[in-house]
């Protein structure tokens, strides 16, 4: 028969149960936290939302977050190399009298999404299904993508969107109390080594140590740059 002695008899009220009924009498709002499911590569990101597609939690409210060089889809900043997070940005900036049409219009997709639901005709996407509806809404699937995740209940996103300090703050991410999901875990150990690390050339430490020798020779705050100087010449 059913057990009597611990929590999961169905006639006893823990005391977390118990809490709970009471916030819900007082009209609080229970916290409910997010699931952040990081993975390598943003191509694994389409096989796991392939595979949601298929499950009964399709229709639970996601949102997937990726870099420029897949969202972006400005004529000019989409077509240039490598440089597209600065021409965003100088886009955002208004500088040159211009501005970016596409961002303006990105609370279109989150509005999309919000009446899919309403409706209960809400399905799981993937990177290119946002993008593809981003162009024909004329909005910013990557500003979307990120207005999304304040009401998802599961964010995916590559590894280094959850190890590294610098994007999780960038991208507003908390992961305090949430719960975090990595698959293929073997990877990390390389991801948060990459996080913390920097490649630098020697024509780029000859050009510092160059700028190093001027602010020293001409008395410009010259026990802040000798010791810098050091280095530079020690590393070259």
């Amino acid at each position: 028969g059913p057990c009597t002695e611990c929590s999961c008899d169905p006639g006893k009220e823990t005391a977390k149960d118990a809490g709970n009924t009471k916030k819900k009498e007082k009209g609080e709002q229970l916290f409910v936290p997010k699931i952040f499911f990081g993975t390598r590569t943003h191509k694994q990101i389409s096989q796991i939302t392939r595979e949601l597609k298929r499950t009964a939690y399709s229709t639970v409210s996601m949102t997937i977050l990726s870099s420029r060089d897949y969202t972006c889809i400005h004529p000019t900043v989409s077509s240039s190399g490598s440089n597209r997070n600065e021409m965003c940005v100088e886009l955002l900036d208004g500088k040159h009298g211009k501005s970016c049409l596409y961002y303006h219009g990105a609370h279109k997709l989150g509005e999309h999404h919000a009446l899919q639901s309403a409706h209960r005709v809400y399905q799981a996407w993937d990177i290119e299904d946002l993008v593809s509806l981003g162009k024909k809404l004329r909005a910013c699937p990557y500003f979307a993508a990120r207005e999304l995740m304040v009401g998802a209940d599961i964010v995916f996103c590559p590894y280094n969107y959850l190890l590294d300090p610098q994007i999780r703050e960038s991208m507003d991410i908390n992961l305090k109390d949430q719960v975090v999901i990595l698959d293929e875990a073997h990877n990390i150990e390389d991801c948060a080594r990459e996080s913390v690390s920097y490649s630098v050339t020697e024509s780029q430490l000859r050009a510092a140590r160059e700028e190093l020798d001027f602010m020293v020779n001409n008395n410009i705050r010259q026990k802040d740059h000798e010791p810098l100087r050091a280095v530079c010449c020690s590393l070259t």
